[in-house]
């Protein structure tokens, strides 16, 4: 039997291949008197996402990408820092894609699958290190996305007027 194009199984655009900590650090310098502190006072808490991706050889020749979600949050009453956590949450993803969507789907799709396993892994550590635990709400990546390209345009049109 010939394999023809119409016969070809049709392969799904995006597949996740895994998922895993990639990194992980938790720490409480301050601990155990700020938990004590932390029942009369509001603390200040401080959530900084960022979404990283890169090739990777990927099985049977496809275009296979780990897309790293970094989340970095720190919670503080007055100076005293309460914790610090870093979490690299990371998956592999083979795409079968146009080129042109590839960046879309790295930077939106892929970390918004992600996220809730990455959400629940920073509320847990957070609880088990003695604090609340820390709930993230939802990330618009689209909109990190788009306000990515616009300071990628903005700085690549600053260059250009730089050299003119």
């Amino acid at each position: 039997m010939n394999d023809t194009p119409d016969t070809q199984p049709q392969l799904p655009p995006l597949t996740i291949n895994g998922q895993y900590i990639k990194d992980l650090s938790f720490e409480s310098p301050n601990a155990p008197d700020i938990l004590v502190e932390l029942q009369n006072e509001q603390p200040d808490v401080s959530v900084n996402v960022d979404v990283k991706a890169s090739q990777i050889e990927g099985p049977d020749d496809t275009k296979a990408y780990e897309v790293i979600l970094d989340i970095k949050a720190e919670l503080k009453l007055k100076e005293k820092i309460g914790f610090i956590i870093e979490l690299q949450f990371a998956g592999i993803f083979s795409l079968n894609v146009a080129e042109e969507h590839i960046s879309a789907l790295l930077l939106i799709e892929c970390p918004r699958m992600l996220f809730p396993y990455a959400r629940n892994t920073i509320s847990e550590i957070t609880r088990d290190g003695g604090f609340m635990p820390l709930y993230l709400q939802p990330i618009d990546f689209a909109g990190m996305y788009q306000a990515n390209l616009q300071r990628q345009a903005e700085a690549q049109q600053a260059d250009t007027e730089t050299v003119n």
